[in-house]
């Protein structure tokens, strides 16, 4: 069940902020906090430089971690580091513990292009669903992170 993503911006754009705040109202219980602090806030949809809307990709990184006495208990976390998308600073979205992940490409010999839409939902596991669309022209990958919660950091270009 999507809201704000290309199909259902497509069709009713104005109709699906509305469900979508609708959704997140009937769940703000559920939400872990870091994703929490980005859907109520009053920058991340709209075109502030901090909102990654039309940001181009600089590193996916996944990280596999252990502990233990013979290092057999085993997460992964996933860090995104973007440039944001007026050139004034990068993003970065950090999932602690990350229970699944899907990177689906469907032309990305250029590159991924612009982070075109993304949105926060909560899974029947009680896990953060991040859902994020790549676009040029036409879509160029679908990734689909579930995990506990996100960390965001936005961090300025120092004036050269």
């Amino acid at each position: 069940m999507a809201f704000i993503l290309t199909a259902e911006l497509d069709e009713d754009p104005q109709g699906s902020f509305e469900k979508y705040r609708h959704y997140l109202d009937g769940n703000r219980n559920r939400f872990p906090p870091g994703a929490l602090a980005l859907v109520d806030s009053e920058w991340y949809f709209s075109d502030d430089p901090r909102n990654p809307h039309d940001a181009w990709l600089e590193s996916a990184t996944i990280t596999e971690h252990s502990s233990g006495e013979r290092l057999e208990e085993r997460w992964i976390s996933i860090t995104l580091k973007l440039l944001g998308a007026y050139h004034d600073g990068h993003i970065q979205f950090h999932y602690p513990r990350v229970f699944s992940y899907s990177f689906d490409t469907q032309n990305s010999s250029g590159g991924h292009n612009d982070w075109r839409y993304n949105e926060f939902r909560i899974s029947e596991e009680s896990h953060l669903i991040h859902e994020i669309e790549w676009w040029g022209p036409q879509p160029t990958a679908r990734w689909i992170i579930e995990s506990d919660d996100v960390e965001y950091q936005w961090l300025p270009l120092e004036d050269s």
